[in-house]
């Protein structure tokens, strides 16, 4: 029914089904990494998962200075977004040479050819 030039269906899905294994322990991975963001040279760190989970964050006593809290918020986000690229980075590392494979431009199904990771 096919003609010689036609894949076959079959190799087809076994391929996909192995991809989105190798995804699903991929995307296991990232979540059981922890990466971090500094700011304030060092007076907050913050970690993240790799699939950007804030789990912790650490506050310098010398970064609290009860007069200026808007300056510690600062830190806080800065140190936060720091560790959310780096987690946003290891992700695009790790994951785009599997959803490179569903076709697109490196992006996961449905996601319009960027990667839509979770965070």
């Amino acid at each position: 029914m096919f003609s010689g030039d036609q894949p076959d269906m079959n190799q087809l899905l076994e391929q996909a089904q192995q991809m989105q294994q190798q995804l699903m322990e991929a995307q296991r991975q990232l979540a059981e990494t922890e990466v971090q963001g500094t700011s304030g040279g060092g007076l907050v760190t913050a970690k993240v998962t790799g699939t950007g989970d804030l789990i912790g964050l650490d506050i310098s006593p010398e970064a609290c200075d009860p007069d200026d809290t808007e300056t510690l918020a600062d830190l806080v986000v800065a140190a936060v977004q720091n560790a959310t690229t780096s987690a946003h980075e290891l992700a695009a590392e790790q994951l785009g040479p599997l959803a490179g494979g569903f076709g697109g431009e490196g992006g996961l199904p449905g996601s319009g050819g960027g990667q839509q990771l979770g965070f």
